[in-house]
């Protein structure tokens, strides 16, 4: 059975204050949430504070990014240990944005993901298409060929400890939304391909949502057969709201079964 896995993206969002107070109002909630793993990937100035405000309740920490490297002459960079040392648990590598922004190939996700696995850190290793590919028809080979060449470096054994995130970039901040039905096919097929190339653990990796995710919509995706979680981006920057999600509550005014 895979635990289900809620991750908060706070991007370039919150101060130091400002993420202490969001800890203090979410950790009580949190207290006896079961059968969830969540996670705040707040900005790198934050880990530290949160470190300690979070030791003892169920909150884990999450780079938003790391380097490759181990350590050397690599300005504005962030290694696998530094995140360690201040208390995280996971990291975030391959995002839309730094692919995008930043123009990260999936070569130097790959890196990245491997690093963080040998180092100690279970990587959220992203991938998705832009709108213009999905209008093309070329949804799973732009998928595809992410998935393959970020986990190229990841050791079979150990798959289990990865996280994937599929982010539909086409339906963050764009007016389009993808439906659950159309979310859950992607999923279903990075599943597909994770069996045909490392076997029966991939029913063991966790394949989470990162496209405009909302209490509104988090309980229709959380239906879905491969579907485990959420990446959530604005969402994620409000205590109630991200608690909300977290307990994939059923949209108001929807009949019970």
């Amino acid at each position: 059975m895979r635990i289900p896995l809620i991750a908060a993206n706070w991007k370039l969002h919150k101060d130091v204050g400002e993420a202490l107070h969001f800890v203090e109002e979410l950790a009580p909630r949190v207290a006896d949430v079961e059968g969830t793993d969540v996670v705040i990937a707040p900005p790198f100035t934050a880990l530290e504070p949160l470190k300690g405000a979070v030791a003892g309740t169920p909150l884990k920490l999450a780079g938003q990014n790391v380097s490759p490297e181990l350590q050397g002459a690599f300005t504005g960079e962030i290694s696998v240990q530094m995140l360690l040392d201040v208390g995280c648990s996971y990291v975030i590598v391959g995002h839309s944005e730094r692919r995008t922004l930043f123009g990260e190939t999936s070569e130097l996700v790959a890196q990245k993901a491997a690093a963080s696995q040998q180092g100690g850190l279970r990587p959220i290793v992203c991938v998705g298409e832009s709108l213009e590919e999905r209008a093309g028809g070329r949804t799973f080979a732009v998928v595809g060929e992410q998935v393959e060449r970020s986990l190229a470096r990841i050791e079979p054994a150990q798959a289990d400890q990865l996280v994937l995130a599929y982010e539909p970039v086409w339906a963050i901040g764009t007016g389009h939304n993808a439906t659950p039905e159309q979310a859950q096919e992607v999923h279903g097929f990075i599943r597909e391909q994770l069996r045909k190339s490392i076997g029966e653990v991939a029913g063991r990796i966790r394949i989470i949502y990162g496209g405009s995710v909302k209490p509104e919509n988090i309980f229709v995706l959380m239906e879905q057969p491969d579907i485990d979680g959420a990446l959530v981006g604005g969402a994620s920057l409000d205590p109630a709201s991200f608690f909300a999600i977290i307990r994939f509550d059923r949209p108001p005014g929807e009949a019970t079964a």
